[in-house]
Parts: C-alpha cells; sequence; structure tokens
C-alpha cells in the first residue's frame, strides 16, 4: 500500500517509518520541509502542499500536532485541511493518533485534539481514532524538568499508565493496516502508576538523589487526573513496564 504519515520525524512518526518501511509498502512522510527519506512537503499549519502530499495516499496515518505552538491551527483547522485535501476515491484507511483522556482531561491541548477528533468523525471518511497513554520517555522528560535540586515534587493522586513508544508505533502501524473502526480505540502500557510510584522509579534510576515529595494540586484539571481520566477505559495493553524502561 502507499502509506503516508503525517509528523514522520516525530517521537513516534521515526518508529512507525522505519517499521513501515521494513515492509512491502510504499512510504512517505510528509512534514513542512520535506526532510528525511521518503519525505514530502506538507503544511497543516497553511494547507501548502498538502494536495499533491497526499496524492495516491491509500492510508494516512496523521500523527503531525504542535503542542507547543498554535495548536488549533495545526491540530484542528490543520486536520480540517488534510480532510480536504485527501483522495477520497483512493484513500482506505485514516488513523488520527489521540491521546487518551482528550475527552476527560480539562487541558487546552488536549481540546484541540479532542476537537480535531470530532473533524475526522465528521468527514465520512474511513477512520480510526488511536487514543495512546504517554510515552515513557516523555514521563522521564517530565520529571527531569520537575526536579528542584534535590526535591522531586509530583502531583499527589495522579493515576497514569505510560507506554513503550516502540510497542505503541508497532500497534499503531497494525492499526493502520487493518480495517477502519469509525470510532475510538485505546492502546496503554502494562500497569496502572500513581505519579510518586513513577517518579521514585525514574529516581532511583537517574537520580539517586532526588528525594519524591507528593503534594496535592488544585483545580479541575489535577482532579481529572486524579479521578482516573488519563487512564484508558479497554483498549489493547503493551507489555514494557516503565521500570524495565529505566533498566534500557
Amino acid at each position: 500500500m502507499d502509506v503516508l504519515v503525517t509528523g514522520g520525524t516525530g517521537r513516534l512518526g521515526r518508529r512507525m517509518v522505519e517499521l513501515l518501511q521494513g515492509g512491502e509498502h510504499r512510504v512517505r512522510q510528509m512534514s513542512r520541509r520535506g526532510t528525511g527519506p521518503g519525505g514530502v512537503r506538507g503544511d497543516l499549519a497553511t494547507g501548502r502542499d498538502l494536495a499533491p502530499a497526499l496524492r495516491d495516499a491509500e492510508v494516512v496515518v496523521h500523527a503531525a500536532s504542535d503542542p507547543r505552538g498554535d495548536t488549533w491551527q495545526v491540530d484542528v483547522a490543520g486536520t480540517r485541511r488534510l480532510v480536504q485535501a485527501v483522495d477520497r476515491d483512493r484513500v482506505r484507511h485514516l488513523v488520527y493518533v489521540s491521546i487518551v483522556g482528550v475527552d476527560r482531561i480539562p487541558y487546552s491541548y488536549y481540546r484541540a485534539k479532542f476537537a480535531a477528533e470530532q473533524v475526522l468523525l465528521a468527514s465520512g471518511l474511513p477512520v480510526t481514532l488511536l487514543r495512546i497513554t504517554q510515552f515513557h520517555d516523555f514521563v522521564d522528560e517530565l520529571l527531569a524538568t520537575a526536579r528542584r535540586g534535590p526535591i522531586l515534587p509530583v502531583p499527589m493522586g495522579w493515576r497514569i499508565r505510560p507506554v513503550d513508544v516502540g510497542e505503541a508505533a508497532a500497534h499503531t502501524v497494525q492499526v493502520a493496516l487493518g480495517s477502519p473502526s469509525g470510532d475510538v480505540v485505546e492502546y496503554s502500557g502494562p500497569e496502572e502508576l500513581t505519579a510518586a510510584d513513577v517518579a521514585r522509579e525514574w529516581a532511583a534510576a537517574r537520580e539517586p538523589g532526588a528525594r519524591v515529595v507528593s503534594a496535592p494540586v488544585p483545580g479541575r484539571l489535577s482532579a481529572a487526573v486524579r479521578d482516573g481520566g488519563a487512564l484508558p477505559s479497554g483498549g489493547t495493553h503493551g507489555r514494557r513496564t516503565y521500570a524495565e524502561h529505566l533498566r534500557g
């Protein structure tokens, strides 16, 4: 099949492209500059070059996102531009990579991801909305950023289910090459952990001198995560634990 991956240079996208290129499929990765193996130009923020980038695509894995920039312009309006540029007579499956909890956690980036899901559900295209939990290495980055000298503060009671990015990439490829669900499917790691559990494992492996301190965090977002908003309601689980990730 002819497969196009948006966000093919990102954390998940790179792994997907590598897996797809190892098979029998023609694989292209779309970015604004069109760099890298199989790179093609396409700008979700402006719509420039989207139509030629999507030409002949039978499977589209839409993993592009801009959490630190103009999220609504790229994730929502950009998804709408993608829908308009797709060859409807040729595309067999469009998989949108989303996040578990976008419908429950009151966070602006999550609201944008949820809005993009609604664009796709209303598009009439053969879609699957694949919600994934946080990647292990992303959790590492958050903890490293949170550390304040010898203290590692974490939100009290937050519950998460982090997942290995390689396993998530393999599952995304499997979903993309299968039949569209027309709805939401979820993928997560093998174990539910509190933020304190994760922080203690990370500190023991990476920063033995750090002391984990759980502190209550007020607000609706924190309450939603404490209540399980970041946890899947079902779906498939990976096998690699966060502790195994830390061991390398």
